[in-house]
């Protein structure tokens, strides 16, 4: 479908920032119908985030639903499930239930409308104590969601955490949910915003630190950050040098009957041989982009 490394937020009620967003670079734009939208302007922004998904663009749309605890999930999935939609962002998820009903409601306004059935992406934000806790039964009864995003804005506030620097409360529930996304057979998850624009020293080690936990991307509020991310997920030209050695020496190896070798001072067998393999393939992916 695409590479997720960046999300760019754009409030879907302002057509001029939503048309100069989809030129930043991000490899996705979600166009919001939440947050950044004022409660006078959610109902009527529903048709400009649409009509905005449906122009030529050179990077996936998304679009962000109300809680389904709000009274507006459901005139949002129903306006939003529409042809041109790469994938809807569904905030403050507790529950398995609350992802099924979303899902099931955009399966059947897909056959209701001719689109192909479970095209339509659905990432859900994991924000709360019970999102956390709920989140195996969340990813095991929801075959449209293949990857889901953490949100420590509303996860601070609904535990009462400070929001550090160095956001050292936020890593147990960062492994968790990198842990339960693998355990369940999804895509590794896309991280946090970033809220303190006048700190991009510590956007960048917030950045660096969750690749390394095992994040694929993260979500971006300001066009600025959108480059610091895209670097931090793309492999060097060295890495995938390095990873093109040792998939190309293994070969010759495996070949010759050896599942273990030493490859310049370094020994080198299946686990380490399939995380080079990764670097190829994800350089591959961002070359024929």
């Amino acid at each position: 479908m695409g590479t997720f490394r960046t999300f760019l937020f754009a409030p879907a009620n302002h057509p001029r920032r939503t048309e100069k967003a989809f030129t930043l670079g991000a490899d996705a734009v979600i166009l919001d119908l939440e947050d950044a939208c004022a409660v006078s302007e959610k109902v009527i922004s529903r048709p400009l985030a649409v009509q905005a998904m449906q122009r030529p663009r050179n990077c996936l749309g998304y679009i962000r639903v109300n809680p389904m605890s709000t009274i507006y999930a459901y005139g949002d999935l129903v306006a939003t499930v529409q042809p041109g939609v790469d994938g809807l962002i569904l905030p403050k998820v507790e529950n398995a239930s609350q992802a099924q009903t979303a899902d099931w409601l955009m399966t059947e306004l897909e056959r209701e409308r001719g689109l192909t059935l479970g095209a339509i992406d659905l990432i859900p934000i994991i924000e709360t104590a019970k999102g956390i806790a709920n989140l195996g039964e969340i990813l095991s009864n929801c075959p449209r969601i293949k990857r889901v995003a953490f949100g420590a804005g509303d996860f601070t506030l609904d535990l009462n955490l400070k929001w550090s620097r160095d956001e050292t409360e936020l890593l147990a529930y960062r492994n968790q949910v990198v842990l339960m996304s693998r355990a369940h057979d999804k895509e590794p998850p896309i991280d946090t915003v970033w809220v303190d624009l006048q700190d991009a020293e510590g956007f960048e080690a917030s950045t660096n630190k969750i690749r390394d936990l095992g994040f694929q991307g993260k979500l971006c509020i300001h066009p600025d950050q959108i480059p610091v991310v895209n670097k931090a997920f793309t492999p060097t030209e060295a890495q995938v040098a390095r990873a093109t050695k040792i998939v190309e020496a293994f070969a010759s190896a495996e070949a010759a009957g050896s599942s273990s070798i030493q490859l310049d001072g370094q020994f080198i067998d299946y686990p380490i041989v399939y995380a080079a393999q990764r670097i190829v393939a994800i350089s591959q992916k961002l070359a024929a982009l």
